[in-house]
């Protein structure tokens, strides 16, 4: 005999989505009192259970102890940044006005939400992917698309060696940003101001990606637009 299909289970599904709503209205409270604090300031389960209107026996029946609860609001974290980076890695604009747009969010980011940023930077994974380094492989992952695409479209003739060191020199240079903005984030004056900073970054940035291009025969403009050089690429294609 043929078998009726399974019916979702209306509870179940109402339990789920209360566990979800329930979970997510701590890690709201969490980040709350995270930056109603001084960085780096140590932050207890029942400021955290006190903001949610909980108690901290709720709290731990949804994170099976302090080190789950403290990664899933680094995730969160991550999350909110990334939201903020990736609508900024596209190819309008100049070169350097692209850098100079993911550079400028994240530092923007970070000023704005210093606690957020002390707290999203401790890893305390074993193995070095906590969720900061998760975040900083999604917005490299993106930028290699982002250069990928633009190499094709220009067609620029480049070795195997070469194609494949792109992937990790782009994780490299995105790394080097994220620690740059991080290290000056933790100084005790936040010296230079940060459009100082995030002009000398894009720089920085922009020195190492027009050397590159110059090693593989392109010449780049500091202020054409990258629509402009793709059009002009394919003018020449033909």
């Amino acid at each position: 005999m043929p078998t009726s299909p399974v019916r979702p289970d209306g509870r179940q599904a109402r339990w789920d989505r209360h566990n979800q709503e329930r979970r997510q209205q701590i890690l709201d409270a969490a980040i709350a009192v995270v930056e109603a604090h001084e960085p780096g300031a140590e932050v207890h389960v029942q400021q955290i259970a006190e903001r949610a209107g909980l108690s901290r026996t709720v709290v731990y029946r949804h994170f099976s102890d302090r080190a789950d609860l403290d990664r899933a609001v680094q995730t969160a974290i991550v999350d909110d940044l990334s939201g903020e980076l990736l609508p900024a890695v596209t190819l309008d604009g100049t070169i350097p006005q692209i850098i100079e747009r993911i550079v400028s969010t994240y530092v923007s980011w970070a000023v704005a939400h210093p606690a957020l940023h002390r707290l999203a930077e401790q890893d305390s994974s074993v193995d070095g992917t906590g969720p900061l380094q998760q975040g900083i492989e999604r917005i490299a992952h993106q930028v290699v698309e982002l250069i990928s695409t633009a190499v094709g479209l220009l067609g620029v003739e480049m070795s195997q060696d070469e194609s494949d060191a792109v992937d990790p020199l782009v994780f490299g240079l995105v790394g080097a940003v994220f620690s740059a903005v991080r290290r000056w984030m933790a100084r005790p004056e936040r010296t230079p101001p940060a459009p100082v900073l995030v002009s000398l970054v894009t720089d920085s940035v922009w020195f190492i990606l027009d050397g590159h291009a110059r090693s593989l025969g392109l010449a780049l403009h500091r202020d054409q637009p990258v629509e402009e050089l793709l059009a002009a690429a394919a003018g020449g294609q033909q």
